[in-house]
């Protein structure tokens, strides 16, 4: 699962931002009604907007995004098909839905009265709850973290949601198009009341010894606690700890770790044990564990979490 915001860091959400929360939510998988549909925008800045995925159109522009990022820009080897499509896509993305940051100045094609079709994709997440997973394809991540024994001893006290495949075109790889993806994350966890984000985040290339420092930082720093913590699968298992924890300069590890993973480690999640080599995305994968319950409060007022959730770590505490 690619989750790559790399060159960008996550920091404090402009007051700018304007939510929008007056429309219902249907499923994008649902296309033939989504057409139909307006936008569901959660939020906008300037000529950015990040809203929901409603039609097959403009989730190819998201694949289309992807395979931009992943496949011409990064190591990832495409199929003849992706190749053929120029689009990054499988089968999760039928079940899934994809939050989308658009350029309202920019559109991509023009409908039947020759007005802008679609906005142009500049950034996106791909989400899958864990009521669907159940009900279709399962996790992704399970592919590479054994991540069922967490599951059955969370649920149904927590909900589940999968983070994967984020992605910013180059040229909006900036505070502003990051902040509002992750504004928009936050409505649709608040919406959904989701207690517990994973996912699989990425360093660039196979070789785990280029990341020692980074993969030994974060088995010693932020392995999860035995209740939360899951394993690489057997045969897929790379060993994090690969410099003794006396021997590490933290400050020198810590700039070599990717942003979008600082970013969450700053809120407060937890990585799995092991790491995990995607030959076909050319990447090291670690597995993110973020507990809502977790998240340090100080950012609740940056992205909007909910009141409950507030309440919740305020007890917990």
């Amino acid at each position: 699962m690619r989750q790559d915001l790399h060159g960008v860091s996550s920091g404090r959400l402009p007051r700018s931002i304007a939510p929008f929360h007056r429309m219902a939510h249907v499923p994008a998988r649902f296309s033939m009604f989504a057409r139909a549909l307006e936008p569901k925008i959660y939020g906008r800045i300037g000529n950015l907007e990040v809203r929901l995925a409603r039609t097959r159109a403009e989730i190819k522009l998201a694949q289309q995004l992807r395979y931009q990022v992943f496949y011409e820009e990064m190591c990832a080897k495409p199929s003849r098909l992706a190749q053929f499509r120029r689009r990054d896509e499988d089968a999760y993305d039928a079940v899934c839905d994809h939050l989308l940051v658009v350029d309202l100045n920019e559109s991509r094609g023009r409908n039947a009265l020759g007005r802008p079709a679609l906005p142009k994709v500049v950034g996106t997440y791909r989400v899958l709850r864990q009521d669907i997973a159940e009900r279709s394809l399962g996790f992704y991540t399970s592919s590479e973290y054994d991540i069922a024994p967490l599951i059955a001893t969370k649920s149904p006290r927590y909900r589940f949601m999968e983070l994967g495949r984020s992605c910013v075109l180059a040229p909006y790889r900036n505070k502003r198009s990051v902040e509002l993806l992750w504004h928009g994350l936050w409505t649709y966890v608040r919406e959904h009341k989701i207690d517990v984000m994973i996912g699989c985040a990425s360093f660039e290339g196979t070789d785990p010894d280029a990341h020692a420092e980074a993969l030994s930082f974060l088995h010693h720093n932020a392995l999860a606690p035995v209740e939360w913590r899951c394993r690489a699968r057997q045969g897929l298992h790379v060993p994090m700890d690969r410099i003794a924890a006396d021997k590490l300069n933290p400050k020198a590890a810590l700039k070599t770790i990717p942003p979008l993973i600082k970013g969450y480690l700053r809120l407060g999640a937890f990585v799995g044990d092991g790491a995990v080599i995607d030959h076909q995305f050319g990447t090291t994968d670690v597995l993110i564990v973020l507990p809502v319950e977790k998240i340090d409060p100080r950012y609740f007022e940056h992205y909007g979490a909910p009141q409950e959730t507030k309440s919740r770590v305020a007890v917990d505490a």
